[in-house]
């Protein structure tokens, strides 16, 4: 669980971070990792649904370390938001990057 904070995961967390603040990503970016620390990119797409005002916007926003909305502002369309996450699994010996494509 503290794998991130360890001195063989913090490189990878400063990748993601900028002034401890979590980097913001556009859709075609991702973080820029040395060649010693590259790792496998495991993508998936999370698709937020529920009715208007339970907090999904800010849900997203809360994870990928942005402020929320202070104000209620009905969400037109679908807005994508890019998230990245280093993660070493318990099975595995090697970490990997998780690119989280929330819909919102």
């Amino acid at each position: 669980p503290g794998w991130l904070l360890s001195p063989a995961g913090r490189p990878y967390l400063d990748s993601i971070l900028h002034k401890n603040q979590r980097r913001v990503f556009g859709l075609l970016e991702r973080p820029a990792l040395p060649p010693a620390l590259a790792v496998p990119t495991v993508t998936y797409k999370l698709f937020l649904a529920g009715k208007s005002g339970v907090g999904k916007t800010a849900l997203v926003a809360w994870l990928g370390g942005t402020p929320a909305p202070s104000a209620h502002h009905e969400t037109l369309g679908i807005e994508a938001t890019p998230l990245f996450w280093p993660a070493k699994p318990r099975d595995s010996g090697r970490p990997v990057l998780f690119q989280l494509h929330f819909w919102d």
